[in-house]
């Protein structure tokens, strides 16, 4: 075979690779959705779903100019309150505004609030239950005490009453929605660590020397972390209605800042005038993301559940 044939063959051969890559991408990714729909079954599904609606939330919140040209602070974007056409796509407000962008937009304020809460409210929960379980003794007692003293408390009206006291503002309101829920990382994590720290590894880790410190870190915290991530994951769900019930009561953010909860208080006042897409897309809104937090918390719930992994 002379240069010139090899040549070609060489090329028929990259080419041929080159066609099947996709082909084979393809076919390894259905083999993967049959093998976790298999194992899984309507879980996996749940999880997914919840997934594909907080990644298209979060990604109109990471680049809102690919789905919106419209600033959602100009109030001369269109005609005041003009029901939804093919150019503003939800209508607009009664300043003028372009309602979709505002949905857009949004969605960056309320996501980093509720994120940010759920945070703040697991690093300082998880520490003080680990310590409070496997210490013990009047230094549990006393942290049980207040945990249970805020968590007696319905959670609303408790975030409410923070916000009243540190007003508005985007920190504010992060803090008064962390707050409620730091008890129920605390109980969670407590409750967990008080079970594993009574199993024989730990007690066999102790009888070998290791340090009580490396003992928490090394065998009761990964222990402990696959139900935080449930957690964490509905807890952003519950955050997400809340600072939507702060704004919506007037005790959430500055009035300048595009809030799905603020929307929804301004276009109750229009509904009886007929004007229903001011107030119907902020609530849809809200109910996706909470929805998509949710779906995705329950199916990791069910994945992570170590009876469903034996069957």
């Amino acid at each position: 075979m002379n240069e010139k044939d090899k040549t070609k063959t060489e090329a028929s051969g990259k080419t041929g690779s080159s066609l099947k890559r996709p082909r084979g991408f393809l076919s390894g990714l259905v083999r993967g959705i049959k093998k976790y729909d298999t194992k899984y079954g309507a879980e996996w599904w749940i999880m997914v779903a919840g997934i594909v609606i907080i990644s298209v939330i979060v990604l109109s919140a990471l680049f809102p100019a690919l789905f919106t040209s419209f600033n959602p602070s100009d109030q001369n974007a269109g005609p005041q309150m003009a029901p939804p056409d093919a150019v503003h796509l939800f209508g607009t407000d009664n300043l003028n505004r372009d309602v979709f962008s505002r949905m857009i937009y949004g969605s960056r304020t309320i996501l980093g609030v509720a994120i940010l809460a759920a945070l703040v409210s697991s690093f300082v929960g998880i520490p003080l239950g680990l310590l409070s379980g496997f210490v013990g003794g009047w230094f549990d007692r006393t942290l049980s005490l207040v945990m249970d003293s805020l968590y007696s408390f319905p959670g609303l009206i408790l975030a409410i009453a923070f916000a009243a006291m540190l007003g508005p503002g985007v920190i504010n309101i992060t803090v008064a929605v962390a707050v409620i829920y730091i008890p129920t990382y605390f109980r969670l994590v407590r409750g967990q660590t008080l079970t594993i720290k009574e199993e024989l590894y730990v007690e066999a880790a102790g009888a070998i020397g290791a340090k009580r410190w490396t003992i928490l870190a090394r065998y009761v915290f990964p222990n402990v972390i696959a139900t935080v991530v449930v957690v964490f994951s509905l807890n952003i769900a519950d955050a997400i209605m809340t600072e939507a019930a702060l704004s919506y009561i007037g005790l959430g953010l500055a009035g300048g800042i595009p809030d799905w909860g603020m929307d929804l208080s301004m276009g109750k006042k229009f509904l009886p005038s007929g004007v229903w897409w001011m107030i119907t897309f902020p609530g849809v809104m809200i109910m996706l993301l909470a929805l998509g937090f949710t779906m995705l918390g329950e199916g990791l719930a069910e994945i992570l559940n170590p009876k469903l992994l034996e069957k």
